[in-house]
């Protein structure tokens, strides 16, 4: 059984949904998730769910190894879910095409640093786009530019506002990410 481990910095809906998701399969278990933000809300969710959910420093994260040290021991995938720090070369390294993320618009449109959350959903609506979406992605160096996995699209009106978009959105993330998720790793081992 493949071992996943989470990383969340907020409320930690869609950490949940994955944790709910693997928790019927056989192929893989979320082990862990790891958090920089010790005020998220993913605590009690994971704490609901009998997962442990670890609070991390940037320090930890970027300039020692005891992150890396952990992931190493501990997963066999990394899910980024909600997460907005950018992921060091080290760990990129040590787990090639085991990283995924997922971004709430159609890459490459609305990526890169800052666009997360309702700037993304905001920027979507400012600029009238008639649809908008989720990407699935492998993580590399940079925001948003690692190969995409999966996109899936859902139609916007005049009457959307940022908020509604965003509702939109999280129907999808729920709907598909895990799905994903476990395609890849399947696709990865057969």
């Amino acid at each position: 059984m493949k071992r996943i481990v989470v990383f969340a910095s907020g409320s930690g809906t869609n950490a949940e949904n994955i944790i709910k998701f693997f928790n019927h399969t056989k192929i893989a278990k979320v082990t862990q998730v790891l958090c920089n933000n010790e005020h998220a809300k993913v605590f009690e969710r994971c704490k609901k769910l009998n997962v442990n959910c670890l609070h991390f420093r940037r320090d930890q994260f970027l300039k020692e190894d005891t992150i890396l040290n952990l992931l190493k021991e501990n997963a066999d995938y990394i899910i980024l879910a909600g997460f907005l720090w950018k992921i060091p070369a080290k760990i990129i390294e040590a787990f090639p095409k085991k990283i995924i993320n997922i971004h709430p618009a159609l890459l490459p449109k609305y990526g890169g640093k800052g666009m997360y959350g309702m700037n993304v959903h905001k920027a979507v609506k400012e600029n009238k786009e008639s649809e908008t979406g989720i990407t699935i992605h492998y993580v590399n160096e940079n925001y948003d530019e690692g190969a995409i996995i999966y996109q899936a699209k859902t139609a916007l009106s005049d009457d959307d506002s940022p908020e509604t978009i965003a509702e939109k959105i999280h129907i999808l993330e729920q709907r598909y990410f895990p799905r994903i998720i476990e395609s890849v790793i399947l696709d990865i081992n057969e």
